[in-house]
C-alpha cells in the first residue's frame, strides 16, 4: 500500500513539473543581487515607472528646503497636503482613461458642475428648483435620467443607481445636509460619466472631440448655474469645510498610521509567503522586508511630526494628520485593489495594450471603455469637495482650464503613459504631490503665477518626453 502511494505521489509530481513546463510558469527565486540587477536592466531597457518622479520630487523638496525657510515648518507641510489633494484625486479618476489609451478633456469643467451641484443645494437649503430656475431644474433632471437609462443599455449597474439616486434627492428636495450635498456631488459626476462614456463607447466618437465639446458644454452650465461673477460660499458649513480644512485628532492619526502602515505589511508579507509556499516567482524577502520597514518608518514619522502643535499662535492648538489624507489614501488602496486584483483591472491594461486583441478575447469592450468614464468622473465630483471646501465657496470658474491641465498634468508625471497599457493609480498621487510642491514652492518664494504654469508646463513637457523616450527603449529593447 505504501509503495503504491508513493507511485501514485511521483505520478502527480510528474504531471505538475509537467504542467509548468508546459505552461511556462516561472517559479525562479531570485537573490538580492539578481534582482537588483534584474532592476537595472530594466531601467536601462526603458522600463521606469514613476522612478523619474520620485526622483524629481526628491530633489524640488531639497532645493524648495533650502531657498525658502517656511518650506519644511509643520504649518506649510500639512498645507501642502491639503493643496494638491482635489487635483490629485481628478488625476486618480484620470489614470483609468489614459490606461486605455483614452482622454478626458472634460474631467475639470465635470468637477465644476458637481461642485456647483452641491453648493446650490446648500445655499438653497435642498431646494434646487427656486436656484436653477424652472427650465434649468427639468433639463438637470432629464440630464440625469437620460445617463440612468445609458448606463442601462451598456450594463453599467452602478452608474444607473447613482444617477437615479440623485434624481430622487433632488426631487424630494432633501434640507441642506452636507452628507447629502456630498452624495448628490457624487451622483452628478457619476451622471455626466455615463454620457461621455455612452458617446464614446458606444456611438464610437473620438474621445478628444467628445471630451472637449464637453469642456465647453459644462463650463457654459457651470455659468448658468452660478451667474457671472457669482459665488456661492459652503464655508459656513462645519463638515464641508473640514474635509479639506480638517484634521483628525492625535488618537486617530496613530490609529490611520497603524491601519495603514500595518495592512500594508500584512498584505505584501502575506503576498509574499504566500507565493513562497505555491512556489511561484517572489521578489527577495530581505528587499520586501526593507520595503515595508521603509513605508513603516516614513508614516510613524510623518504622524509624529503631524501630531505636534503647529499653530503659530499661543492661543489655539493645530495638530493631527489633516482628513484629506485618510481620503486620498483610501481611493489609492480601492484603486489599486481593482486595477491589480480584479478580472475587471486585468481587462482595462489588456484594452489599453490592444483593444482588438481584447476584443477577440472575449472581452467587452465597449462596456469597459465607458465604465472608465464613469469612474474618472465620479473622482472628478470627489475631487470637486475636497477643492470647493478647501475655497470655501464655488464660483464660475471652478474646474477651469488649469484644474484639467494639472490633474492630466499629475497623471503623466507620475509615470502614466499617455499610449495607455502603463500606469497606476500611485503615479496620480506622486505626480500630484509634484505639482503641489511645485506650486506652493514657487508661492514661498513669491514668484508669480506667469513664473508659476510656466514651471508647470516644463515639467509637464519632461514627462511626456520620458514618457515617449522610454516606450522607443523598450520597443527597441524587444526586438
Amino acid at each position: 500500500m505504501n509503495e503504491q502511494a508513493a507511485e501514485q505521489g511521483s505520478v502527480t509530481l510528474r504531471k505538475t513539473d509537467s504542467a509548468v513546463a508546459d505552461f511556462g510558469i516561472d517559479t525562479t527565486t531570485l537573490s538580492t543581487a539578481e534582482a537588483v540587477r534584474d532592476y537595472l536592466a530594466r531601467l536601462r531597457a526603458g522600463e521606469i515607472g514613476s522612478l523619474p518622479a520620485l526622483l524629481g520630487l526628491v530633489a524640488l523638496v531639497v532645493l524648495f528646503s533650502v531657498l525658502s525657510d517656511v518650506f519644511l515648518s509643520l504649518n506649510n507641510i500639512a498645507n501642502l497636503l491639503a493643496q494638491g489633494a482635489g487635483q490629485t484625486i481628478i488625476a486618480i479618476g484620470i489614470v483609468f482613461v489614459l490606461l486605455i489609451g483614452e482622454i478626458d478633456l472634460s474631467a475639470g469643467t465635470a468637477s465644476g458642475v458637481a461642485g456647483a451641484v452641491l453648493a446650490m443645494h446648500y445655499v438653497e437649503n435642498g431646494n434646487l428648483l427656486s436656484g436653477m430656475g424652472s427650465t434649468v431644474f427639468f433639463l438637470f433632471i432629464a440630464m440625469l435620467v437620460l445617463a440612468a437609462l445609458l448606463a442601462g443599455l451598456l450594463r453599467i449597474w452602478p452608474g444607473v443607481a447613482f444617477s437615479l439616486l440623485g434624481v430622487l434627492i433632488t426631487v424630494l428636495g432633501l434640507a441642506a445636509n452636507p452628507w447629502v450635498e456630498m452624495v448628490l456631488a457624487v451622483c452628478v459626476g457619476v451622471g455626466i460619466g455615463c454620457v461621455t462614456g455612452f458617446l464614446i463607447a458606444k456611438i464610437g466618437m473620438p474621445s478628444f472631440v467628445v471630451t472637449l465639446a464637453l469642456f465647453l458644454t459644462w463650463q457654459g452650465v457651470i455659468l448658468q448655474l452660478i451667474g457671472e461673477g457669482g459665488v456661492l460660499g459652503i464655508s459656513s458649513s462645519p463638515v464641508l469645510d473640514k474635509v479639506a480644512n480638517g484634521n483628525l485628532s492625535t488618537v486617530g492619526s496613530w490609529a490611520l498610521c497603524v491601519v495603514a502602515a500595518g495592512g500594508y505589511a500584512a498584505v505584501t508579507l502575506g503576498g509574499q509567503l504566500l507565493r513562497r509556499r505555491r512556489g511561484l516567482v517572489t521578489p527577495p524577502t530581505p528587499l520586501v522586508v526593507a520595503k515595508v520597514l521603509a513605508l513603516g518608518v516614513f508614516a510613524i514619522g510623518v504622524t509624529a511630526l503631524l501630531t505636534m502643535n503647529r499653530s503659530p499662535s499661543a492661543l489655539i492648538e493645530i495638530s493631527g494628520v489633516p482628513y484629506v489624507v485618510p481620503i486620498v489614501l483610501v481611493l489609492l488602496v480601492a484603486g489599486t485593489y481593482v486595477l491589480t486584483r480584479t478580472t475587471y483591472g486585468r481587462h482595462i491594461y489588456a484594452v489599453g495594450g490592444n483593444a482588438e486583441a481584447a476584443r477577440r478575447a472575449g472581452i467587452n469592450v465597449t462596456r469597459l471603455r465607458a465604465s472608465v468614464f464613469v469612474i474618472c468622473s465620479a473622482c472628478a465630483a470627489v475631487g470637486a469637495i475636497v477643492y470647493s471646501s478647501k475655497v470655501g465657496s464655488v464660483d464660475p470658474q471652478a474646474g477651469g482650464l488649469n484644474t484639467l491641465l494639472f490633474a492630466v498634468g499629475a497623471a503623466v508625471i507620475g509615470g502614466t503613459s499617455l499610449f495607455g497599457g502603463k500606469g497606476r493609480v500611485a503615479d496620480a498621487v506622486i505626480g500630484g504631490a509634484v505639482l503641489a510642491v511645485v506650486s506652493n514652492g514657487l508661492g514661498l518664494l513669491s514668484q508669480p503665477a506667469a513664473v508659476v504654469s510656466i514651471v508647470t508646463g516644463l515639467v509637464l513637457l519632461l514627462a511626456a518626453t520620458v514618457d515617449a523616450l522610454s516606450r522607443r527603449r523598450t520597443a527597441v529593447a524587444r526586438r
